[in-house]
């Protein structure tokens, strides 16, 4: 991950990399064309070599002193550092050496024979990394050089970089204990080994010529524990002698740093410098003018890495000159609060946005300009233009009519009061919808999109650059939809789906029809290994112009007599897949999002569709990182989701998905939610989800933990899902539990997904026979 931080120079001003995918993707095509067997292995690392050269070339031509190397990666850097640490599950057959692409990518994709290992989301936001499986028999050894050849391949470009790694301590606790390993062993007992690797790493580096070193330790912005504290001091204890001769940066980042923590970090032996969040973590300022170690470099986050409002720079250079007093000015240095990697490129690619809107954002590009023009300014000589532009711009956001919307306002202040419960309980609901759907035992469905192929993606681009009428375009849509319902009949699917051709984007689709949106062209941002997505740009109150679904569900619906599923994204994930107005509430702008897809339900429900699905795929992705935050974010993300279906009847069934976080510490606010069923993931987690109930928790609505993991090239076998079928059996009652993938098949193809697909319902079928006997 690039870790986009400063390093300390005459003027202060560092910014470091830019996005890891390039300005065109070409590394999310690169790596696809390798996997389906298009291209070599040769051809990809040419690919990812150009990428990184661009990438150091441009900045050491920018006149940048301190550049990151090891901020590149295939997939996501804490595959990385399980590959440097040799920390290869036994599964992938991995007998020793220099770690190559076949395991790399079986660890993040699985294969024909064995599953990927875990993947969930990065801290709270919609990156993804893959959680290293350990125990007390892995073997440790130094089996990818990957961050000392990359130093050295920058360096012979003439570029002396500063390379980057995952401290070793958030390295474990983000970790698992591998399966058959006690949920209670305790992974900070690796400590000395995995360091022992740290040692040869930092030594390879050191004799490479490397003067800086980077560690990335965000977990110490978590409520940690004081053994895990204490792991912090002793693992840089153990790596000062080794680090001695480093200068040592240690970043954090996506939130305010607890007070024992920043006491711990701040006295850590051997580092130089600290950085710190200070746009969502604004209460670490309190402790940094509490106390800052003298002669040491505070890297202060003051422009946004997680957003793409231009930056308020008179009230940053308010921010920077207190910080001056406090730690000397030349040992303050203005950052970035995290990595540029949550935000799109460069507004220069942006040809279809309004001049007015354009000038109210910042993407990587501008926030590097914004980052020097700040330190600039502390050095006394400010761009006064560029000030005045910065004022001008704000200024005209706040006033602007387009943002606001009286009656939107209203209706979401009408909302107080009530905490919009659907007036019977679920289990009356489920036997009147039982009534009218007639379901068999397990039922079986999947989570709402099928393959996208290239015919499908090239109607689609041609249907919006005006090449085929509107005519042509609703005829292949619909054409896909037909050949989507045959298949899901053939397979003998129970309730349907019409694969969602129509949509890109589960957000981006609905972004498009709500007012209050905004859309880029190119602004492009990886979501996980060559995955990218297109956040929308929320820059107004929210509302629903019009219908957006019901035309394509209707005709889903008349296509078949089994029940059609109306697939809608629900607020709290709109809210937390998009780009985010920063100038009210988060909370504020759900509600209003909450109206808006409250209106289509109620549109389905009249146009006859009886199986609504209002997919919060990212409500736990969005919790905060605090504990002391929790409570409120839980109360207003689960009470839109109530307000979108308080209105539907009984016989109207409301289910909703989840997927790739964990949700056992939210299970009571999932509950909360009142959806009559819920599909989640449950097998790329290794049934995580399961021992929740296991515990005793009680679930009474329909629930459908995932029996395939649709991001694995994997088939799995009838037999597999049958047995996954009788684990949830053991905890779940028959009547409510639901047969499913993890998650939407859109990233896959149809071969594999119509074995994956008859594998499900035969083992649905085979479980349904022993039940009856």
């Amino acid at each position: 991950m690039f870790t986009l931080r400063q390093c300390f120079r005459t003027m202060a001003s560092h910014i470091v990399g830019y996005p890891r995918m390039g300005p065109k993707r070409e590394l999310k095509f690169a790596l696809e064309s390798f996997w389906d067997g298009k291209s070599s292995a040769e051809d990809l690392k040419k690919v990812s070599a150009e990428l990184r050269a661009s990438i150091w070339k441009q900045q050491a031509g920018a006149g940048i002193k301190y550049i990151p190397s090891n901020t590149f990666s295939y997939y996501d850097q804490v595959l990385d550092a399980t590959a440097t640490l040799g920390a290869v599950p036994p599964r992938y057959g991995w007998n020793g050496g220099e770690i190559g692409f076949d395991t790399y990518f079986s660890m993040a994709r699985g294969n024909a024979s064995v599953p990927a290992m875990e993947m969930t989301k990065w801290f709270d936001t919609n990156y993804h990394f893959i959680v290293p499986e350990l125990g007390p028999d892995v073997n440790f050894a130094y089996s990818s050089h990957k961050a000392v050849e990359e130093y050295k391949e920058a360096k012979a470009l003439g570029v002396d970089t500063i390379p980057v790694l995952i401290g070793p301590v958030s390295y474990l606790l983000l970790s698992k204990p591998a399966k058959g390993v006690e949920k209670s062993f305790s992974l900070l007992s690796l400590l000395p080994k995995v360091l022992a690797i740290y040692k040869e790493v930092v030594a390879d580096l050191k004799s490479a010529g490397a003067s800086w070193i980077q560690f990335d330790e965000p977990t110490l912005v978590l409520d940690l524990e004081s053994h895990k504290l204490q792991a912090f001091t002793d693992a840089y204890s153990e790596l000062a002698s080794t680090l001695s001769g480093f200068n040592v940066l240690i970043e954090t980042y996506f939130a305010d740093i607890p007070a024992e923590a920043y006491k711990t970090l701040t006295s850590l032996s051997g580092v130089t410098a600290y950085g710190f969040d200070l746009v969502r973590g604004t209460k670490t300022l309190d402790l940094i003018k509490g106390g800052f170690p003298g002669g040491k470099y505070l890297f202060a986050g003051v422009v946004d890495g997680r957003n793409i409002w231009a930056n308020d720079l008179a009230a940053s250079i308010s921010t920077l000159q207190a910080l001056e007093g406090v730690v000397g000015k030349d040992k303050l240095v203005v950052s970035t609060s995290c990595s540029l990697l949550h935000t799109a490129v460069d507004l220069v690619n942006e040809t279809k946005l309004d001049d007015e809107i354009k000038s109210w954002l910042a993407f990587a590009a501008q926030k590097v300009v914004e980052v020097n023009a700040l330190a600039k300014a502390l050095s006394g000589n400010k761009d006064e233009a560029f000030f005045s532009a910065n004022a001008a711009a704000l200024a005209s956001r706040k006033s602007s009519p387009r943002v606001t919307n009286e009656a939107v306002q209203k209706a979401a202040a009408a909302l107080k009061g009530s905490d919009h419960r659907r007036a019977t309980n679920v289990s009356a609901r489920l036997d009147a919808q039982q009534k009218k759907l007639n379901l068999p035992i397990l039922p079986t469905t999947t989570i709402g999109s099928f393959p996208q192929t290239v015919e499908l993606r090239r109607v689609r681009r041609e249907y919006k650059a005006n090449k085929i009428s509107e005519e042509e375009y609703v005829n292949a849509i619909t054409e896909e939809i037909r050949k989507v319902v045959e298949l899901q009949e053939e397979l003998d699917i129970d309730v349907l789906v019409h694969g969602e051709p129509e949509r890109n984007d589960m957000v981006e689709y609905f972004g498009e029809q709500l007012s209050g949106f905004a859309f880029t062209v190119n602004g492009w941002v990886q979501s996980y290994g060559s995955r990218c997505v297109k956040p929308p740009i929320i820059y107004g109150d929210v509302s629903r112009p019009k219908a957006m679904t019901v035309f394509w569900s209707s005709k889903a619906q008349s296509l078949t007599k089994r029940p059609m599923k109306g697939m809608l994204t629900g607020p709290v994930t709109i809210l937390n897949w998009s780009f985010v107005r920063n100038d009210q509430p988060r909370s504020e702008t759900c509600y209003q999002i909450a109206l808006a897809i409250k209106d289509e339900v109620e549109d389905l429900e009249k146009a006859g569709i009886t199986v609504i699905q209002i997919d919060e795929a990212a409500l736990r992705e969005g919790l905060p990182l605090r504990k002391s935050e929790h409570a409120d974010y839980l109360d207003w993300s689960v009470h839109s989701f109530r307000i979108t279906n308080v209105g539907v009847q009984d016989t109207t069934q409301i289910h909703t998905h989840m997927c790739y976080s964990n949700f056992n510490d939210i299970i009571h606010s999932i509950i909360d939610m009142d959806a009559d069923v819920i599909t989640i993931e449950n097998s790329r987690s290794d049934e995580k989800l399961l021992s929740v109930f296991r515990e005793g928790v009680k679930y009474g609505a329909g629930i459908g933990p995932g029996v395939y993991d649709i991001h694995s090239p994997r088939i799995p076998s009838t037999e597999e899902i049958a047995d996954r079928i009788n684990k949830m059996l053991a905890v779940l009652e028959k009547n409510i539990l639901w047969v499913n993938p993890d998650c939407g098949l859109k990233t896959r193809k149809y071969t594999e997904v119509k074995p994956a697909l008859t594998n499900v319902v035969a083992a649905a079928k085979l479980i349904r026979k022993e039940l009856s006997n």
